[in-house]
C-alpha cells in the first residue's frame, strides 16, 4: 500500500470512523491487562471472526508453542494465530479488534499484512493497547499513558528504548496514512503475573472515552476487588514490602499533586512538577 493510496484511504474512512484495537501476548502485556481487554469485548459483546493471519511465517514454536485440547474425545491442536473481530456494541457502535501472541519473526511483514486487513475492513484509526511492570502501588489508580500520533496526551512521558510489536504497529501505521494512538497502563512489578483486572479495567475506560463509549465492566470489577484485597495482604505480611508500597504511595500523590497544580498554569507550579520529577529518578537511580 503506496503512501498516496493510503492517504486516500484515511480520508474515505473518516466517513465511517472505524477503529481497530490491537494488543498482543508476551512482553507487551504484563498480567495479560492488554489481552484481556479484547478478550473481554469479544466476550461481552456480539462478535464474530472475520480475518486470520497465517502464523507459520511469524511463530518459533518453541517460544510460542501449540496447545493440546480435547474436545468430545477428539485431540486438537491449537496453533498460535492471529485473530481478528467484528465487535458490535451497544447502540450499533462497530469497532474491530486484533489479538495475537507478540510474533517472533519478520515483524516488518507482520505489520505490513495487518495494515492490509485493516485497509480491507476501512479502518480509520489504529489504537494499540500494552502493559507493562512498573514501580506503583496498588493502592492508588494505576498510572494510564496515552499518545494520540505525535501528539502527547494524558500521562504520556517520551521514552527511549527497547520496543515492542504494537509500537512498531503504531509506526507502520503512520507511515501508511493511518490515524493511529496507543494506550500503555502500569502493572506493580512487586506483585508477580497473576492476571490484573485492575488494569484491563483502566485500559478500557481509557478507551470508551476516546471513542465515546461506556464498557460495560461490572464482571471485571469484582475481580479487581479480590486482585487489590490480595495484594494489600500480601503487604501486610512482609514488612520490607509494606515499607516499598508506602514509598511509592508517598512519590504517586507527590507526582499527582504536583500535576494537579501544574494544570493551573502558575510558574511556581510548573517548578513544582519539575522538582518531583527529578525527585523520582533520584530515587529510581
Amino acid at each position: 500500500m503506496n503512501s498516496s493510496y493510503s492517504r486516500g484511504m484515511s480520508e474515505a474512512a473518516k466517513d465511517t470512523g472505524a477503529v481497530l484495537i490491537a494488543a498482543f501476548e508476551g512482553w507487551n502485556d504484563a498480567c495479560q491487562a492488554a489481552t484481556n481487554a479484547v478478550r473481554h469485548l469479544v466476550k461481552r459483546y456480539e462478535s464474530r471472526e472475520i480475518r486470520h493471519i497465517r502464523c507459520d511465517d511469524f511463530y518459533d514454536y518453541q517460544v510460542a508453542r501449540p496447545m493440546l485440547c480435547h474436545v468430545s474425545g477428539r485431540t486438537n491442536l491449537i496453533w498460535p494465530q492471529t485473530t481478528f473481530y467484528d465487535i458490535t456494541l451497544d447502540a450499533g457502535k462497530r469497532i474491530y479488534a486484533q489479538i495475537a501472541p507478540e510474533p517472533n519473526y519478520r515483524w516488518k511483514e507482520y505489520c505490513s499484512q495487518s495494515l492490509a486487513i485493516a485497509d480491507e475492513l476501512d479502518v480509520n484509526r489504529i489504537i494499540t493497547l500494552g502493559s507493562m511492570f512498573s514501580d506503583c502501588p496498588h493502592t492508588r489508580p494505576l498510572p494510564i499513558a496515552v499518545s494520540d500520533g505525535d501528539c502527547q496526551c494524558e500521562g504520556d512521558r517520551s521514552y527511549n528504548g527497547p520496543v515492542g510489536i504494537p509500537t512498531v504497529l503504531d509506526v507502520a501505521a503512520a507511515q501508511q496514512g493511518f490515524a493511529h494512538s496507543s494506550m500503555w497502563v502500569s502493572i506493580p512489578q512487586y506483585l508477580g503475573s497473576d492476571e490484573c483486572s485492575a488494569g484491563t479495567i483502566r485500559l478500557l475506560d481509557a478507551l470508551g472515552k476516546y471513542i465515546g463509549f461506556i464498557f460495560d465492566t461490572a464482571d471485571l470489577k469484582q475481580k479487581a476487588e479480590q486482585w487489590k484485597a490480595q495484594a494489600s495482604i500480601l503487604v501486610r505480611c512482609n514488612d520490607q514490602l509494606h515499607d516499598y508500597v508506602e514509598h511509592l504511595e508517598h512519590d504517586y500523590d507527590l507526582q499527582q499533586k504536583a500535576e494537579a497544580e501544574a494544570s493551573l498554569g502558575a510558574p511556581q507550579a510548573e517548578q513544582l512538577v519539575k522538582e518531583a520529577e527529578a525527585f523520582l529518578r533520584q530515587m529510581g537511580n
